[in-house]
């Protein structure tokens, strides 16, 4: 993978934190992946929702920061379609719209089985170059 791609996100924390890795990254694409271990559970013993929302996020992230821009988001939205089975997410992000300000992306979030766990909406704000 191309460094210039991965300058904005690549040392991002949280993502980190929760075991996230990118597995493809192209301008107005990604693909990250994550390990569903037991920090990911919530009380009920199912993939908290904070953490797929945070999966998609970061798909996104890098998507919309691929091109050597830098772009941060201004609205997300997710919806949860089914809780994931096995022990492995994806998130495939594709850029839907690019302006010169603003960018939109799909997201979508599914388990190791290729099921749809999850659909995400992002749109971002395009900063000018200081």
């Amino acid at each position: 993978m191309d460094n210039d791609f991965l300058k904005n996100v690549k040392d991002d924390r949280f993502a980190r934190l929760l075991g996230i890795e990118i597995l493809d990254v192209q301008p107005g694409y990604a693909l990250v992946g994550m390990k569903i271990e037991d920090r990911h559970r919530n009380g009920i013993n199912t993939v908290q929702g904070g953490a797929i929302f945070t999966l998609a996020d970061y798909a996104f992230a890098v998507a919309s920061n691929a091109d050597g821009s830098t772009t941060v988001a201004i609205n997300a939205s997710i919806s949860f379609f089914k809780a994931p089975q096995g022990a492995y997410l994806r998130a495939e992000a594709r850029e839907e719209h690019k302006n010169r300000k603003i960018c939109g992306y799909k997201v979508e979030i599914k388990d190791e089985d290729g099921t749809l766990v999850a659909s995400f909406s992002g749109l971002g704000y395009r900063k000018l170059a200081e």
